[in-house]
């Protein structure tokens, strides 16, 4: 898995992220790519702002059990995978707006760095390992990146 905390790695992102126009077309799944970038840009709301509650005991529970391995291990995602409801994105989203807001998450991102996240707690899954949160952020972002051709 590459390391998005690298500015390397930083820039490969921002660079796909800047092959896409408003009228990128998804090769697989029903998201328009400002809706998808919205969707993207929930996992860094999630650690950011206060504007996703956390989970009651007993979701994280079931969520940790069921969905954490797959969330921040190392296998991709499959296609059309399920998502949590509150990453479901059905209105229009502005497709320059939600690109800045993404792109300037992850450059804050990779700026605060490996061990300003090692054992940060996550909404979901509780603590993580720099690692976990690294496959979390990329893997999500290359998985997204990947469904719109880029």
């Amino acid at each position: 898995m590459k390391n998005i905390f690298t500015n390397e790695v930083t820039q490969e992102i921002i660079g796909r992220i800047n092959k896409l126009s408003p009228d990128s077309q998804p090769l697989w799944g029903k998201m328009s790519v400002g809706q998808m970038l919205a969707h993207c840009n929930v996992t860094y709301e999630t650690v950011y702002t206060d504007k996703h509650p956390k989970p009651n005991a007993i979701s994280r529970f079931f969520i940790k059990l069921f969905a954490k391995s797959a969330v921040v291990g190392d296998k991709p995602y499959p296609k059309n995978g399920r998502t949590a409801p509150y990453f479901l994105i059905t209105e229009p989203k502005e497709f320059e707006a939600e690109k800045k807001r993404l792109v300037d998450y992850i450059v804050q991102t990779q700026e605060l760095g490996e061990a300003h996240f090692d054992q940060k707690e996550s909404l979901s899954f509780g603590p993580l390992s720099s690692k976990e949160w690294n496959n979390l952020f990329y893997k999500h972002l290359d998985h997204h990146l990947r469904q719109f051709g880029v």
